[in-house]
């Protein structure tokens, strides 16, 4: 069982990989650089989850 995403970050997150997919990574430290560079996100933990959903988004593509 994994934690559920909410809309917010489900939003974000696809707004931020369909703008700037080539820039992101398969790492999550490198993406929570690139998530504050790219979005004005005030929270750090909504940040990070961000980040971990873009990770994981990067490495669900790679598999495919």
């Amino acid at each position: 069982m994994g934690r559920i995403k909410t809309k917010l970050v489900k939003r974000a997150t696809n707004k931020l990989v369909d703008k700037h997919r080539q820039d992101f990574k398969q790492n999550f430290e490198e993406n929570k650089k690139l998530v504050s560079r790219f979005a004005d996100i005030s929270s750090t933990k909504i940040r990070n989850v961000v980040a971990g959903y873009v990770t994981r988004l990067m490495n669900a593509k790679k598999d495919i």
